[in-house]
C-alpha cells in the first residue's frame, strides 16, 4: 500500500523495494527531475528527458530512439512515461534493447484517477480533457489495470523477457475499506480496475 504525492516518492519507493536487485548503471528514461540520481549517485545514473535536471535531453514524443548501444545499461527504468507517448510500442522495444539484466515498467491506472470524478459527474479527469490552450503535457492512452497488465505480458512474451515481479498498488486504506469493495467487486480484474492506482512490472533478460 502506497501513495505517490509527487514525481519524486516513485524512484524512491521503487528502489527502496528492488534496490539491491537493480544493477548499476542505470538508465532513468522519461526522469523528470532525476529524482533517482540523488540516491544512486551520478556515477551510476543516466537520466534521460526533455527536463532540464536530465542527463540527455531528449524529447521523447518526438524521438523515440535512444542513443545508446545495445545493452548499455545493467538496469533500465521507465515509471509512469510511456502513457504520454503515441509512440510507446517503439520506446518499449527500445528500452528492451538497451536493458542488459532488468528493466522496471510501472504505467498508472486511468480508470483508478477518473472513477471518482465520473461517478460525481464532474467532467475533468487529470490528464485529460480540452483545455482551452493546448496543454504542455497529457496522456495519450486511457486504460484500466487489466489492459495495462496484458500489455506488459504480452511485452515480455514479443521481446522474449521474464517477469520477476508483476505488482498492483493501492493507496493506503482501511482494511475493512479494502474487504469491502472486493466483495461488491465480485472479481480480482473488477476490483483492481477500480481500486489499484499503478502497475509495476519488473522484467528480467533469460540466462545465455
Amino acid at each position: 500500500l502506497v501513495e505517490f504525492r509527487t514525481r519524486q516518492d516513485r524512484p524512491r519507493f521503487l528502489l527502496g523495494l528492488y534496490g539491491a536487485r537493480l544493477e548499476r548503471p542505470i538508465l532513468d528514461v522519461g526522469c523528470d527531475r532525476a529524482a533517482l540520481r540523488e540516491i544512486v549517485g551520478r556515477a551510476a545514473y543516466t537520466g534521460i528527458d526533455r527536463s532540464e535536471e536530465a542527463d540527455i535531453q531528449q524529447d521523447l514524443q518526438q524521438n523515440g530512439r535512444l542513443p545508446f548501444p545495445d545493452r548499455a545499461f545493467a538496469t533500465v527504468l521507465c515509471t509512469d512515461v510511456l502513457e504520454h507517448l503515441e509512440n510507446l510500442h517503439e520506446l518499449f522495444g527500445e528500452l528492451v534493447r538497451v536493458s542488459g539484466d532488468h528493466l522496471l515498467v510501472t504505467l498508472p491506472n486511468n480508470w483508478n484517477s477518473a472513477r471518482a470524478r465520473l461517478a460525481r459527474g464532474h467532467g475533468a479527469i487529470a490528464h485529460y480533457g480540452l483545455p482551452l490552450d493546448p496543454p504542455a503535457d497529457r496522456h495519450r492512452w486511457f486504460f484500466g489495470f487489466s489492459e495495462a497488465e496484458a500489455f506488459l505480458r504480452g511485452q515480455a512474451e514479443r521481446h522474449g523477457l521474464e517477469i520477476a515481479d508483476l505488482r498492483a498498488l493501492e493507496k493506503p486504506r482501511p482494511l475493512a475499506v479494502r474487504n469491502v469493495r472486493r466483495l461488491i467487486s465480485l472479481s480480482r480484474e473488477r476490483y483492481l480496475n477500480r481500486f489499484a492506482h499503478t502497475i509495476l512490472a519488473l522484467f528480467r533478460r533469460p540466462p545465455g
